[in-house]
């Protein structure tokens, strides 16, 4: 299968290009330009340059079997100024709405597009419990999500199989959440996030990049699918297992008050919000988490 991977460079992106590489596919990763360089021959692929603002993209992608789309700036790494908004918005909505333009003008188009969303879909929730057929939320994270998930679906009109993986919190040793989530721990002043009641949802990278390819090869499946653990946990049980896990206390608490002094807006959308999120449809398809409880996930990272 000949793959194109947007956002190829970040965390769920580098792990799923060795992966597919390994596994005997064809990968062509989708670059900005550089200079004149138009094509590079890699092992078991190519770099292809495109460009996101155009939809310019390069001869070796024609042939692809498959799309995944993992393309958007980080929505953690900075406040959420109306100018970061709108970077998260555009690399993210208006990236995916190019790139389907460029499928569109393909002679043969792939056959399916996996592209990435988020449980921010499902907005602040509380204590209930979130599938994929919930509704979305009406704060800056659900507006995006639906706004991202809306453009990809609009390969479904070319008979392009479109999956929106909507990703938890992923957990990983080299980025992602979770060194930033260590690091306070590592220096013996880590503790809970606000009241520590909030619901985290989230999921080990070798299981996302696991369901990514089953999304890529299961021809049944299509729309929105929840890409999270079967056991979520609330913040204060996340925080006790990671000092557990690390041999470190868990004694300083950060008042969300403080966290919203912080971090403004962000703070509530990301680190004080409750996603108690079920993968529902994964349960359907009986998939087997390769990491589904939260201890033995973090020592496999960690330790």
């Amino acid at each position: 299968m000949k793959v194109l991977i947007t956002g190829s460079t970040g965390l769920v992106g580098s792990s799923l290009v060795s992966e597919l590489r390994q596994a005997g596919h064809t990968v062509c990763r989708l670059i900005r330009p550089v200079g004149s360089a138009r094509v590079v021959r890699t092992t078991a692929g190519f770099d292809v340059s495109w460009d996101p603002a155009t939809g310019e993209l390069g001869a070796a992608a024609v042939g692809a079997d498959a799309v995944v789309n993992l393309a958007g700036a980080s929505i953690a790494n900075g406040r959420w100024t109306k100018g970061r908004k709108d970077l998260l918005r555009s690399s993210r909505v208006d990236t995916t709405r190019v790139l389907v333009q460029a499928l569109s003008r393909m002679a043969a188009r792939p056959r399916v597009l996996v592209s990435a969303s988020g449980i921010g879909y499902y907005g602040s929730r509380g204590d209930e419990t979130l599938n994929e057929q919930s509704a979305p939320g009406n704060d800056f994270l659900s507006d995006l999500s639906k706004d991202w998930e809306a453009q990809a679906l609009n390969a479904e009109a070319m008979g392009v199989r479109v999956v929106c993986v909507r990703f938890g919190i992923v957990l990983a040793r080299d980025g992602g959440a979770l060194p930033k989530m260590v690091r306070p721990f590592r220096l013996g002043v880590g503790g809970c996030l606000g009241s520590g009641r909030q619901w985290m949802s989230w999921v080990a990278l070798e299981d996302v990049v696991a369901i990514v390819r089953l999304a890529l090869e299961n021809g049944t499946m299509h729309g929105p699918l929840n890409v999270v653990s079967p056991q979520p946990a609330r913040n204060s049980d996340f925080t006790s297992c990671l000092a557990r896990v690390l041999h470190r206390p868990a004694l300083f608490p950060a008042p969300a008050f403080a966290l919203r002094i912080v971090l403004g807006e962000m703070a509530d959308g990301l680190l004080l919000a409750s996603q108690r999120v079920e993968p529902a449809r994964l349960k359907k398809l009986g998939y087997q988490f390769l990491q589904p409880e939260l201890e033995s996930a973090l020592r496999a990272i960690l330790v």
